[in-house]
């Protein structure tokens, strides 16, 4: 057998290999073609045949797995079945998450198809796949709330023939569109306000009145009057609507699709079961207590707990949903939401509990309409405040996600020999700094930068 040909040697930077526990204080990663020829512990001579990157001062990481991001296809967005976003939009998600390391995302949003990310407007290194959420009631229930992103073979497709097509996992199933989250507070309640009044109102005062009028957990038949008009008091909204329309305008907006969504749940556990595929669940208070029955009732489903720190918890509710899902087989993922840095709409209260606690097994980005921070943010932030280890935050997001979803990436998320070489190099005093990135053996982040299409080549 042929020996592979060095071709890039990153040299003099500490490594996290993303296994959870492994950190070389320093040391050196050889690559060969797209993968990782070898780790050397120690300080080496510079190969003189070679490209050499010195990663003096700085932390070399697994390119990081994001596998719950939205609005990264050409397709269908949210499990909504909203339109597309532009390929202008598309293309800033894209750097986004590559800018911060991202080397693999799984697009969750469920319903756009394979050919979608083949036919996304431009040549970008960020390596997407889909998930597939085909079933009969996701689909009717994203037709409820919007589906103006679906076509004809959208709302034909199937998750067998979505699999077969390359989907790498099944889901989202739910989504804050459909069960009452996030997306109804930021775009679908004050959608409807302005609609009704001509007035945008922020995304607060939307969940606020969505929680007085049908409660966290979706479950008030009738709405509390007094919270609605304790909200209006003060609101430019008291001039030009009452407490009673405006209650009934919320209940309108989010209630339509949710035992559509729900029974969605159902279907895509049945799905994971039979096919032996990951699956991605939206895990909220709506939802916690469906997920865990499914669970029990399907225990060779592959579940995975979508954002378990969502902001309908209270800090010991998502603890405590946490602990009865994991114990009964289900991934526990966490997402930056907003929540890191930001902090537009949530807080990292839920998240830093959750890590405290031992609870975590994956971390993602999800959407939090556009806002998301990056999920290196939330590893440095686990580590400067002694939350994690730096190798056991840094396996949340490789290592730890390749075991969940091994259809995605098994191939990659460590940094030992014989695995893809996606690499980001990342300031050593803040792991948010990306300095370079590396996918299949190619520099495409480069200082900061994403490299132009030529030199990709």
């Amino acid at each position: 057998m042929t020996k592979q040909k060095l071709d890039t040697a990153i040299v003099n930077g500490q490594i996290v290999t993303g296994d959870g526990v492994t950190e070389i204080e320093t040391g050196n990663v050889l690559i060969g073609g797209q993968m990782i020829l070898d780790v050397i512990a120690g300080v080496i001579d510079r190969p003189t045949n070679a490209r050499v990157i010195d990663a003096t001062g700085c932390t070399i990481l697994p390119g990081i797995i994001n596998a719950h991001a939205h609005g990264c296809t050409v397709g269908p967005t949210m499990p909504s079945g909203s339109r597309a976003f532009s390929p202008s939009v598309i293309e800033y998600h894209l750097n986004r998450h590559l800018l911060s390391g991202t080397t693999t995302l799984l697009n969750v949003c469920g319903l756009a198809l394979t050919d979608e990310i083949a036919t996304t407007p431009i040549d970008h290194p960020l390596e997407v796949a889909v998930s597939t959420a085909h079933t009969p009631a996701n689909l009717a229930a994203a037709i409820t709330v919007d589906g103006t992103g679906l076509g004809e073979r959208h709302k034909q497709m199937t998750i067998e023939a979505m699999v077969k097509a390359g989907a790498k996992a099944l889901g989202e199933a739910g989504g804050g569109q459909t069960l009452g989250g996030g997306a109804q507070d930021y775009r679908f309640i004050p959608d409807a306000i302005y609609k009704a009044t001509a007035i945008r109102i922020h995304p607060n005062l939307a969940r606020a009145l969505k929680e007085a009028v049908v409660g966290r957990k979706l479950d008030h038949a009738v709405a509390d009057l007094n919270a609605v008009d304790d909200l209006l008091h003060g609101s430019v909204l008291q001039s030009v609507i009452d407490a009673s329309a405006l209650a009934e305008l919320v209940r309108a907006t989010v209630m339509p699709p949710v035992s559509l969504s729900l029974q969605g749940l159902a279907e895509i556990a049945e799905a994971s079961s039979r096919l032996e595929l990951p699956a991605i669940f939206h895990l909220a208070t709506p939802t916690a207590e469906t997920l865990m029955r499914l669970a029990l009732t399907y225990p060779k489903a592959r579940m995975i707990a979508a954002h378990s720190n969502h902001p309908s918890f209270e800090a010991d509710e998502c603890v405590s949903a946490a602990r009865g899902l994991r114990a009964n087989g289900v991934t526990i993922d966490v997402s930056t939401l907003d929540c890191i840095s930001t902090r537009w709409r949530n807080s990292p209260t839920n998240l830093d509990r959750l890590v405290l606690e031992g609870l975590v097994d994956t971390l993602s980005t999800d959407f939090a309409g556009g806002d998301w921070d990056s999920i290196l943010d939330a590893i440095n932030r686990m580590v400067r405040l002694g939350h994690s280890s730096l190798a056991g935050a840094v396996a949340l997001a490789t290592g730890n996600v390749a075991k969940a979803l091994p259809e995605l990436a098994s191939d990659r998320g460590l940094i030992a020999p014989g695995r893809l070489a996606d690499i980001a190099i990342v300031e050593g005093h803040n792991l948010s700094r990306v300095r370079h990135v590396i996918k299949k053996g190619r520099i495409v982040v480069r200082n900061g930068d994403i490299c132009g299409r030529h030199e990709r080549r």
